[in-house]
């Protein structure tokens, strides 16, 4: 009853705003839950596109996307670069490639980002000395990977399956059922999202992980977390049945550490059921890890998940 209490609370302080300053995209329209407020993670922004001619009196699947602010519009990204996802789904939409979508982008909070987006189950797995391996890692420039921020991913997905997603069905006219929710990101968001849809199958009918970051941190010297995570899913896969999973990787940058990761995944999806009926990898020899590389192929995931 309590937890019911604090989630109406929760949805009526998270009002939208028609606030200056939004992403300008090229098509349809962005309206934003500024500072949208959470009882499980840090309050964010939250960037929901309309496609032109959204009508109420219409239902529309709903695709869930990881670091909002990298989605729509590259003058407010900070390396001035964006997946530029409303044309992509425009011009999908206008040549009737995919079905009815509105894209709900879940900014990042910066500090936490990692912690909020490895996969916790996985990690709470590993022998102490391994957590504190990984937890005690840094990049290439030497700065931390987790910032002191204690991995909190679980609470990431209740965020986003208790609070926004009630908030958005409300709001907005969509399906609210698993076969009409989709989940995707890039990176660690590509990480965050196969979890979501193994943690939430009945929430999530299908998931794009794009460049899936599958090291978790940023060196594979002694990394336990791939094994963690490729033991999770050989447990915690969802119904091929019902659920669909999308997975591409380029070779060059940060992406040239994930061929041969990519490839013992593959060989689980398989011995759990999947085909090419639901689930499909894609290589893309020469493409980095960014998002000019993930616009260029957007719609195949899109197409895969959505397609009509």
């Amino acid at each position: 009853m309590k937890t019911a209490m604090l989630t109406s609370a929760i949805l009526l302080s998270n009002v939208i705003c028609l606030a200056q300053n939004l992403p300008k995209v090229a098509s349809g329209s962005i309206q934003r839950f500024q500072l949208f407020k959470s009882s499980f993670v840090e309050a964010r922004n939250i960037d929901v596109w309309l496609p032109v001619g959204y009508d109420k009196g219409r239902k529309y699947n709903v695709l869930y996307m990881h670091d909002g602010q990298m989605l729509f519009d590259s003058a407010t990204t900070w390396n001035h670069f964006s997946w530029d996802v409303d044309d992509v789904i425009s011009n999908l939409l206008l040549a009737h490639k995919i079905k009815d979508v509105i894209v709900v982008g879940k900014c990042n909070s910066e500090k936490s980002r990692h912690s909020d987006y490895l996969p916790q189950k996985p990690f709470e797995s590993l022998t102490a000395e391994q957590k504190d391996l990984v937890l005690a890692a840094t990049r290439a420039n030497g700065f931390s990977v987790f910032n002191d921020v204690k991995i909190n991913s679980d609470n990431y997905l209740r965020f986003i399956v208790t609070e926004l997603k009630p908030c958005i069905d409300k709001t907005f006219s969509t399906f609210t059922d698993r076969k009409h929710t989709f989940i995707a990101g890039s990176s660690m968001g590509g990480l965050i999202s196969l979890y979501a849809i193994c943690e939430y199958p009945g929430i999530f009918g299908g998931a794009a992980c794009l460049s899936t970051h599958w090291p978790g941190i940023f060196t594979m010297d002694g990394n336990p977390v791939p094994d963690a995570i490729f033991a999770y899913l050989q447990r915690n896969l969802p119904d091929p049945k019902t659920h669909k999973i999308y997975f591409d990787y380029g070779d060059q940058t940060l992406d040239a550490m994930y061929p041969p990761l990519q490839t013992k995944a593959d060989e689980i999806m398989k011995t759990r059921g999947f085909t090419s009926a639901n689930w499909t990898t894609n290589f893309f020899p020469g493409k980095d890890h960014s998002e000019t590389a993930w616009n260029e192929r957007l719609n195949i995931p899109l197409e895969f998940l959505l397609g009509k």
